[in-house]
């Protein structure tokens, strides 16, 4: 089995930084794609941002230029450091993991997430 576990969430004034971390553990062979993503209050999950493995990225619009996506693949971690925060850029946020597993005879990758961490933002 495989599992993410985020950290780094909690509450900032408009204009701060945070720095959220996701760590995946288990068994695992690979993993290709790494993501961000949040969810407001009453609202759809929505992608934040996303890094291969070969460390190219995308980002959402909203965040362009005020968030970055990064990750350690000797530890398995992706990190989203963001700056500039907005109250709108309050929510849930869940890391995710393209992984393929240990032993896989297919290669085939496997989507997981972690359980999120609250981001809150006050104006």
């Amino acid at each position: 089995q495989v599992q993410l576990v985020e950290s780094g969430g909690g509450l900032v004034q408009a204009g701060g930084s945070l720095r959220l971390s996701c760590a995946a553990s288990g068994s695992i062979f690979s993993i290709n794609v790494m993501g961000w993503h949040r969810q407001a209050p009453g609202k759809q999950r929505e992608l934040v941002a996303v890094i291969t493995s070969g460390g190219s990225t995308n980002y959402s619009d909203s965040v362009k230029g005020r968030f970055t996506i990064s990750r350690d693949n000797a530890k398995n971690t992706v990190y989203l450091q963001m700056n500039s925060l907005k109250p709108e850029d309050t929510g849930v946020y869940y890391c995710n993991a393209l992984v393929v597993r240990s032993g896989s005879y297919t290669y085939t990758p496997y989507n997981y997430w972690g359980q999120g961490t609250q981001v809150t933002v006050s104006s």
